[in-house]
């Protein structure tokens, strides 16, 4: 399986919460895990936040950068060119996505068309997986059952 993971999804596998298990189950069967190049500074930011907030104590902080950056050349990161900004433009305009959601989907899409082969997308964004399903994505189940 190749599994695209938005930032929503690949921070569970770094902080403990709902959904992490799935997280961490999906890209243990995955063949590759790609990833936006933004994810790098929306995960970092997000564990700065979690960490400012004190839900990460500074040696959970420290271990979960640590881990962070020694993953980060496993995953196949998708780099932000003219032709997926445009793309992720259009996007944001069609399904009233944020900036970085909008990059994410085109990503993801542009990521299907180079491979021709099916693309799982997770992402724990309602509004992301609603524009995800409606460009053709096949989702992750993020509701375990």
């Amino acid at each position: 399986m190749r599994l695209y993971l938005d930032t929503s999804a690949l921070v569970k596998l770094y902080v403990e919460e709902e959904g992490s298990p799935l997280v961490r189950m999906v890209v243990a069967e995955a063949e590759t895990v790609a990833i936006s190049i933004i994810g790098y500074v929306e995960a970092r930011a997000a564990f700065a936040r979690r960490h400012r907030e004190r839900s990460i104590p500074l040696p959970d902080y420290r271990r979960v950068i640590r881990d962070f950056e020694s993953d980060w050349g496993r995953y196949l990161v998708l780099q932000a060119s003219d032709t997926l900004i445009r793309r992720a433009g259009r996007l944001a305009e069609a399904h009233s996505l944020r900036a970085y959601d909008s990059i994410h989907l085109a990503s993801a899409i542009i990521l299907r068309q180079r491979l021709a082969e099916p693309l799982s997308f997770a992402s724990w964004d309602s509004q992301l997986q609603a524009a995800a399903r409606r460009e053709g994505l096949d989702l992750v189940r993020i509701r375990e059952t």
